[in-house]
């Protein structure tokens, strides 16, 4: 391709991506007004009526249902109706992308992400200096984000299908005595949740060291049927000391987070009973670096420089890896922390690689 035709394509693939960035701040503006939720609820919808269910403004409302219909979101009855008159509708199946957030269709929060992890100045200050940024610089939803992004593939997929995939561990998980299991970086805690509702005996402990998730956990298992099973801690895996044994640890979507991952596995496999397995699921990232590389590989490098990297980036000696966080690399830091085996486990996921840690 000459110069000429390089550029112009360039060009056409940022004004794209300039229209795609822009659907995903409509979104983001639907989802946390409760826009999309109040024309699920009414049905067809003018915007002076979205605006009295939404408590917005009319005319806020009215541009956002036109940009929402133009860019095929959403439907419109009567293209020729007056402005205010025109019925706006919420078209089938996109309810369950837009609302479910139990559906493993659920991309909302994708808009969020967008939109939490804009670049901001402290993140153009981290590229210069180096420095990393903890999650709370990244504001009061950066927390509920990821929480609402994983839910789904919980609720689903981590009892139903992922657990009971690794034989030995499902077996410990139903057998006696009951056995206990620490979810290392459990978020907002519907992992922890999982578990226990899909394993009637065991005992979970969720632990993660930022607090805004350690609040919400504890709301979201109330009332559950697990409430009494799952509890939740406040801590930093890669210095605390547990007095406690347990027989699975698990740790989801989060080594790559972590400036400090092999303090944090060595600290984990202290924790292991006799016979303990420590389960990891991260990205499903090429072996290998590539470019121009696949669309999934290249969403992975997207969060990686916004938010994946600068939170590897926290504190002395960080670890710095980043959202791609190739196999070799885990093997590695495993191997660091003093484990014998790593094993890539056979089971199909499009987003992530499951590996199962042993001691020896």
């Amino acid at each position: 391709m000459d110069a000429t035709a390089s550029r112009d394509a360039l060009v056409e693939r940022l004004f794209q991506a300039a229209i795609a960035t822009f659907d995903l701040y409509g979104v983001y503006l639907g989802d946390r007004l409760g826009l999309y939720r109040a024309l699920a609820d009414r049905g067809p919808s003018t915007s002076a009526e979205l605006a009295d269910a939404a408590g917005i403004n009319e005319r806020y409302a009215r541009e956002w249902l036109e940009q929402q219909a133009a860019t095929g979101i959403l439907e419109v009855e009567d293209t020729d109706a007056a402005p205010e008159q025109r019925r706006f509708v919420l078209p089938p199946g996109h309810d369950e992308v837009l609302l479910d957030e139990t559906s493993l269709s659920f991309a909302a929060s994708l808009a969020q992400s967008a939109v939490v992890y804009a670049p901001a100045d402290e993140l153009v200050d981290a590229f210069r200096s180096g420095e990393g940024l903890t999650s709370e610089r990244f504001g009061p939803d950066a927390h509920l984000v990821q929480a609402r992004s994983t839910r789904p593939l919980f609720e689903h997929l981590l009892g139903g299908e992922w657990l009971p995939a690794i034989l030995d561990v499902h077996d410990r998980l139903a057998a006696d005595p009951p056995a206990r299991v620490a979810d290392v970086a459990c978020g907002c805690g519907w992992s922890s949740i999982a578990i226990a509702r899909a394993y009637p005996k065991v005992s979970v402990d969720g632990i993660d060291l930022d607090a805004a998730s350690i609040d919400e956990a504890p709301k979201n298992v109330a009332g559950t049927d697990v409430e009494e099973r799952v509890q939740f801690h406040c801590r930093n895996a890669a210095d605390a000391e547990f007095a406690e044994s347990f027989d699975l640890v698990t740790i989801f979507e989060a080594l790559h987070d972590m400036s400090r991952p092999v303090d944090v596995l060595r600290t984990i496999r202290g924790m292991l009973a006799d016979g303990g397995s420590v389960l990891i699921a991260d990205e499903r990232t090429e072996d290998s670096f590539r470019a121009p590389t696949t669309d999934l590989e290249r969403l992975y490098y997207g969060f990686s420089i916004l938010t994946c990297l600068p939170s590897g980036m926290v504190g002395p000696d960080a670890a710095g890896t980043g959202t791609v966080m190739r196999a070799d690399t885990l093997r590695r830091y495993a191997t660091e922390a003093g484990f014998s085996r790593v094993d890539v486990l056979p089971i199909e996921h499009d987003f992530w690689r499951f590996y199962l840690l042993d001691t020896g």
